[in-house]
């Protein structure tokens, strides 16, 4: 995330304010967990994020891919989490009416692949009350920490290509909503700024 920080022609930084904040904890988890062969794949995706910006519906949205790509493999523990975090997820976004019907197609047929998980968490989700500002604030960038660490510990000798696919898939669906225009606030890639116009702009 550094290095898009650059691109952008920002301060040097890991969280880049052209990212959205829950990409870019994607992206930061993927690329430290990952060994140096993945991580190599990961460099010709800095040039997707930086732009990549909206409101709190495209991180909702990217969470729900973490979550879809993580529970089939992570461990029983956070298949609950996921669970509960799926089933949120599709309930403000079907609100919202910003849920293309794959998706949530895609999201329904993970949930089915963990029958128990899903169980438990219409049973925990019928027993408590949601705080649901602070869910759309805080909950996709735990969903999307809960996802990144599921995959990677989990006993699949193909962990880290799943990181790396499950970023890849992320990144497919912001390019998705940017094309659509689905997201009225999101910062197109060719709005950036580069180094060359920052300075230039700073002697105008």
């Amino acid at each position: 995330m550094e290095f898009a920080s650059f691109l952008a022609g920002e301060r040097w930084s890991d969280h880049p304010k052209c990212t959205d904040p829950v990409l870019a904890a994607m992206a930061r988890g993927v690329n430290d967990l990952v060994d140096d062969e993945h991580r190599s794949q990961l460099i010709h995706d800095i040039p997707r994020v930086v732009g990549a910006r909206g409101d709190d519906v495209l991180g909702l949205r990217i969470a729900l891919r973490a979550a879809i790509s993580a529970i089939p493999v992570a461990s029983m523990d956070r298949q609950h989490a996921l669970a509960v975090g799926i089933l949120l997820l599709l309930r403000e976004l079907g609100e919202r009416e910003d849920l293309p019907a794959d998706v949530r197609n895609e999201a329904e047929a993970a949930l089915d692949e963990v029958p128990d998980a899903r169980s438990w968490a219409e049973f925990h989700l019928s027993q408590v009350r949601l705080n649901r500002a602070q869910f759309a604030r805080h909950g996709a960038v735990s969903i999307v920490r809960t996802s990144v660490l599921g995959i990677a510990e989990a006993c699949v000798p193909d962990a880290d290509t799943r990181l790396v696919a499950m970023l890849h898939d992320t990144l497919d669906d912001v390019e998705a909503a940017l094309a659509s225009g689905r997201d009225d606030k999101m910062i197109g890639a060719e709005d950036a700024v580069t180094p060359a116009e920052g300075q230039l702009a700073k002697h105008r």
